[in-house]
This record gives C-alpha cells, sequence and structure tokens, in this order.
C-alpha cells in the first residue's frame, strides 16, 4: 500500500520548502567553497530519499527530523558555523565566548541519526527493541560524528584556505571532542524523549505498507 493522499502532501511540502532554503543557501553564500563542502550532505541524502521512496518510504517522524537537520546545515553552508547571525546575536547579548550554531548543529547530528539508524535497524534486521539496540545506534551515532571529525581534517588539510571556515574550532582546541560529546548527547536524548513516539510511527507504517 502507498502513501495516504495526507502523508504525500505532508512530503511534498517538506520537499518544496526544502528545496526554498537550498536555493536561498546558495545565493551569495560567505564562502561557495565552504557552502560546497556543508550543502553536499543534505542535497546527497535527499536526493537518496527521493530514488528509494517507492521502495522503502520512511516514518513521517524520520522525514520531519530530516527535514530540520537539512535546514540545519544548509543555514550553516550559508552563514558558515562561526558566522550564523541569530547566534552571533546571542553570542553578543549573553556574553558567550564563541557562536555555538557548531554546537547546536553537532546536538542535531545526534539526534537526527539516531532515529533514522533506529528505523533502519528495526525494518531491516533481526535486531528487536530494547537496550541492545540503543547501545547499538549510539555506537553508530558516535562513528558517523568520528568519521566527520575525520572528514573535516583531511579536507582542511588538503584545501588549506577553507580550514578556519569549514572547521569553525573559533579558537577551542578541544572543539573535536566537545562536537562528539555533543552528538553523544543529542542520540541520548533522541532515543528516550521520542523512543514511544517513534514506535507508534513504525507501527503505522508497518500497517500501511504490509
Amino acid at each position: 500500500m502507498g502513501a495516504s493522499f495526507k502523508d504525500r502532501k505532508l512530503h511534498l511540502v517538506l520537499l518544496v520548502s526544502l528545496a526554498a532554503v537550498l536555493v536561498w543557501s546558495v545565493i551569495t553564500p560567505f564562502d561557495f567553497f565552504t557552502w560546497v563542502l556543508e550543502a553536499l550532505i543534505p542535497v546527497v541524502g535527499v536526493l537518496v530519499l527521493l530514488f528509494t521512496y517507492r521502495k522503502f518510504r520512511l516514518t513521517n517522524l524520520a522525514y520531519v527530523l530530516i527535514w530540520i537537520h537539512a535546514i540545519i546545515l544548509l543555514v550553516g553552508a550559508h552563514y558558515t558555523y562561526s558566522r550564523m547571525p541569530a547566534f552571533n546575536w546571542l553570542r553578543d547579548t549573553f556574553e558567550l565566548s564563541r557562536n555555538h550554531y557548531d554546537r547546536f548543529g553537532h546536538i542535531a547530528q545526534g539526534f537526527v541519526p539516531a532515529i533514522l539508524a533506529r528505523e533502519l535497524l528495526l525494518r531491516t534486521s533481526p535486531l528487536k527493541r530494547g537496550k541492545w539496540l540503543s547501545f547499538i545506534i549510539i555506537c553508530i551515532c558516535l562513528a558517523i560524528s568520528a568519521f566527520y571529525e575525520l572528514l573535516e581534517w583531511w579536507i582542511a588539510a588538503v584545501t588549506g584556505t577553507a580550514a578556519d571556515l569549514f572547521l569553525a574550532l573559533q579558537g577551542d582546541i578541544w572543539d573535536t571532542q566537545k562536537d562528539m560529546a555533543l552528538c553523544l548527547l543529542g542520540a541520548v536524548v533522541a532515543l528516550v524523549a521520542l523512543g514511544r513516539m517513534h514506535d507508534r510511527a513504525l507501527d503505522r507504517i508497518e500497517i500501511e505498507t504490509g
């Protein structure tokens, strides 16, 4: 059974609105090469979802979370993670040590993939709901975060000129470790806060897809 009209309408709204954000993001970004590096992940991710939509439709919860994460990434791509205006205002207003938009992004890096990994594992593997599932999901999120940090290091080392904009260290020598810790926090919070909601969404899509 395919998606209902209501679901297809939601998915279309998410896709069109995300396309609009993508267009806005690519118009006069702070640094175009950095934009390419940062925007590549959401663009490729959405293309994968489009190609697999008919064969493997995700829950609405997963699609909404992916939409939110993609917007976070595209906003960061436009301004760079150390110059996002709203977080500059927070930094100046509350006398913070740095622009924390990159910290916010790394929480999302754990929060959203945790639900996506949970969905893929429950629907495509023998794993059942429980503590071992949660442990494996957290390990996956940490692996994603570690791989991303290695990728950042490699790209910055190769390009040189893009290092400051892409890494967004802002003078913090422990930035990489803090980013991974926030990813871990995001994954744990997602599993605790959204686990039951996700279970209901999974039950619904299992009925719809047979």
